[in-house]
């Protein structure tokens, strides 16, 4: 992949077997030379952020891992970056779609579905910030229709005044839809709440902490569920 430096590894999930993940070097790498992040809003500081690993990633792909598969159930990943959880919902059999606004999200995913020999996976282009789409949408994948499980890791980074997430949420969620949300205690998860509560959303909390390992670090963090009320 031109322009920035990679890394693979050997990602354990329980309830699955092992997935190679190809992501970023590290937080230094960038190239956009054509402006495609810049145009949609991402800045060099945050381009990386979509291809690496996240802790946050990690502990909701467990989470989805433990779920096993219900008959007729659509899950949508909202911000998947790399997909971890998305990939690990692919592999139980779960009817999943990944989405981000990065340009490149889709091409580490379809690297990393052949990395692991696992069929195509849906994805879509989803921007709570985007309009709605119409006749001139700008992208031909742009996210439509109704999901019954939304699931998401670290998206709460700011407080997001104008309820662009909140909003996104409920015109994908369905009538009947449970939303996970995974936090790492970044603050802002109290006006996300009351924006999901004008929309109808009860939010019960779940704490996720775990001490450190050889094998990870420390974490503290919560699992957000919110389901209509």
């Amino acid at each position: 992949m031109p322009g920035y430096a990679t890394k693979q590894e050997c990602i354990a999930v329980a309830g699955v077997a092992d997935l190679q993940i190809r992501s970023l070097l590290d937080r230094q790498q960038f190239s956009d030379p054509l402006g495609h992040a810049l145009r949609v809003g991402i800045s060099s500081a945050t381009w990386p952020i979509f291809g690496l690993l996240w802790p946050s990633g990690a502990r909701l792909a467990q989470r989805l891992a433990m779920r096993g598969v219900l008959p007729g159930e659509r899950v949508l990943e909202l911000g998947c970056g790399l997909g971890l959880p998305s990939l690990v919902g692919h592999r139980l059999g779960l009817d999943m779609t990944a989405s981000d606004s990065h340009p490149l999200a889709s091409r580490f995913l379809r690297a990393n579905l052949r990395l692991n020999a696992l069929a195509p996976m849906k994805y879509r282009h989803g921007a709570w910030n985007a309009p709605e789409p119409g006749p001139a949408a700008p992208h031909s994948t742009t996210l439509r229709g109704r999901y019954d499980l939304l699931i998401g890791s670290d998206l709460l980074y700011d407080r997001d005044a104008s309820s662009a997430l909140a909003g996104f949420i409920g015109r994908h969620a369905n009538a009947q839809s449970e939303i996970w949300i995974v936090d790492p205690d970044r603050g802002n998860r109290a006006a996300f709440s009351r924006q999901m509560q004008g929309l109808g959303f009860a939010c019960t909390q779940e704490r996720l902490d775990s001490p450190a390992s050889a094998a990870h670090p420390a974490y503290k963090g919560r699992l957000l569920t919110y389901v209509r009320a």
